[in-house]
């Protein structure tokens, strides 16, 4: 008998969202998202969503997220609703988790998670090498960034050599026109 696969994790409900990993964040300005939330269980669920900020494991703040003005809302059995919306933060360089709690059992169904990386001169992510804050780094290397170009520019200069020449036009010399004068005029 082999394992089963779950693709979602959570068996009281679901909760993902349309942001990456990590994200450049200014703190104080709207981070807009889209927050999904699934009921996968055979009866209507009632969900809150807890908005959390840590930073090396220490929580620096956790506050519910109001849906439609109310704490609490409801899922239909075997359904998800999908919820537009902007969250907030005075800080960088943190964690910002999104907890599904189940009203029933108050307990974390399932939870989303993005770093919120302070705006750098680099805009690596802060693990790659040469990023600033990079372990065992001492700076940029641009021999790389010189290696991705060199393809790229050979693979122009091929390009244009093997254009067909274009054919050049044959000027030919103005066509002269006979002139032919007009019979006078009535009054003249």
């Amino acid at each position: 008998m082999s394992p089963e696969i779950t693709v979602m994790g959570g068996e009281l409900g679901n909760v993902f969202w349309d942001l990456p990993p990590w994200i450049v964040y200014t703190p104080g300005y709207d981070l807009g998202c889209t927050i999904y939330v699934a009921n996968p269980t055979d009866t209507e669920k009632e969900y809150t969503l807890m908005s959390r900020l840590s930073s090396n494991g220490t929580v620096i703040s956790d506050e519910a997220v109001k849906v439609f003005g109310f704490a609490w809302f409801k899922v239909a059995p075997n359904d998800f609703i999908r919820l537009r919306g902007a969250l907030r933060s005075n800080e960088s360089d943190v964690v910002l988790s999104v907890l599904l709690v189940e009203r029933e059992t108050e307990q974390i169904a399932d939870s989303v998670s993005t770093s919120l990386v302070a705006p750098t001169v680099s805009a690596l992510p802060p693990t790659w090498p040469g990023a600033p804050g990079a372990t065992g780094t001492t700076g940029f290397d641009w021999s790389s960034m010189l290696a991705m170009m060199v393809p790229i520019i050979m693979l122009g200069v091929v390009a244009s050599a093997m254009k067909p020449a274009q054919e050049k036009e044959e000027v030919l010399p103005p066509v002269r026109e006979e002139r032919k004068l007009l019979p006078p005029g009535r009054y003249e």
